[in-house]
């Protein structure tokens, strides 16, 4: 297998930032239906959900169906420019980025759920000036589909050298596909990998801070988000201390993981420190209304040695020590001494006793 030529490394790279760059501004749009619209030079085009039974307001696609189910829907595509467009349409399957945000696979790689699942009725469309053509598409689930929450989305494409660069520029356009599978609905999230680290202070006698991390896993088949709170305490639950506010995770698809480090301020030394972080999962239902589910909680220790104070504590301890020591030698000395004084005055009485007797 050959290696990739530099080239094709600028290549891959400039189609990352371009696609984080789109999808994360453009394409997900927020809860009004504002197209997304990407421009290169004087090119200029928006993508669009169509009127329909489905509604004719739509920020994006999203679907309640059954295995074996099909749905027939639309986009609109419109060339606000000044030249022809020709795009090419295809799905791919999302996921979460490092940033939170929502993306989806690039072209070269294999979508197996929404990805796999949506049809665009052509390969790629050809958009004149001021123009819209609608680009139809259909969803078919398999038939052994699992239940849960499928996202992905439909993009239209344009390849574009940057001979300055050296490089070929993808830009993606795209609306979001959200598809729930009929079936028992099992959410669940896990918290894994939780861990306390403690940062002391030299004084003996303050607080320090604290970093509780851990792991939020989405093993269920639903996309959930949490509210999540985290604290700390000494032994017998003494001394705790709150981490306050923590931002909620993204919306975390079937699967996905998402890591949190929580700082937590004011934490005494207590030697033993136990922490407790504790997730509220929050499930949006087809209306888009939340609900709390059941919390799920976890625990584990740590340790926060007050290490300055402890090494008082063994310096006082070494100087009660060595003075008890040196006190128990000086008394053994003096009784010593006192023993030899009286030992010499029998003595000495002794022999004047024998000199005075006839």
């Amino acid at each position: 297998m050959h290696a990739p030529t530099p080239r094709r490394k600028t290549t891959v790279a400039a189609l990352r930032t371009a696609v984080l760059a789109l999808l994360a501004a453009l394409v997900f749009a927020g809860p009004l239906a504002v197209p997304a619209q990407a421009a290169v030079g004087d090119v200029t085009w928006t993508v669009r959900t169509a009127p329909n039974s489905y509604g004719s307001d739509r920020s994006s696609f999203g679907y309640g169906v059954n295995p074996g189910g099909r749905i027939d829907d639309a986009m609109v595509v419109a060339n606000r420019g000044k030249d022809p467009l020709t795009l090419t349409v295809y799905a791919a399957d999302g996921f979460t980025t490092d940033a939170g945000q929502l993306d989806l696979l690039t072209r070269d790689k294999k979508s197996v759920g929404v990805g796999a699942w949506v049809h665009a009725g052509r390969d790629s469309v050809v958009v004149r000036p001021g123009r819209t053509v609608r680009v139809p598409f259909s969803v078919t689930v398999p038939d052994n589909a699992t239940p849960g929450d499928y996202v992905g989305g439909i993009l239209t494409s344009l390849k574009q050298p940057d001979d300055a660069a050296g490089i070929n520029v993808d830009r993606r356009l795209g609306i979001r596909v959200k598809l729930r599978v009929s079936g028992e609905l099992k959410p669940r999230l896990e918290i894994e990998n939780l861990q306390v680290r403690y940062d002391g202070t030299l004084n003996p006698f303050a607080k320090g801070d604290a970093t509780v991390s851990y792991t939020i896993h989405n093993t269920g088949n639903a996309i959930l988000s949490a509210r999540q709170t985290a604290s700390l305490s000494g032994p017998f639950g003494w001394l705790r201390a709150d981490a306050g506010a923590i931002a909620a995770p993204p919306e975390l698809l079937p699967g996905e993981s998402w890591k949190v480090s929580v700082p937590v301020h004011d934490v005494a030394p207590a030697f033993r420190l136990t922490a407790t972080a504790t997730l509220t999962p929050l499930l949006t239902d087809a209306s888009g209304s939340t609900s709390p589910l059941k919390q799920v909680e976890a625990t584990a220790g740590g340790w926060a040695v007050p290490w300055t104070l402890l090494l008082i504590v063994l310096v006082l301890a070494a100087a009660v020590t060595t003075w008890l020591v040196l006190a128990r030698r000086a008394r053994a000395k003096r009784k010593q001494r006192e023993d030899a004084r009286v030992r010499d005055a029998v003595e000495q009485a002794l022999r004047e006793q024998e000199t005075s007797t006839p």
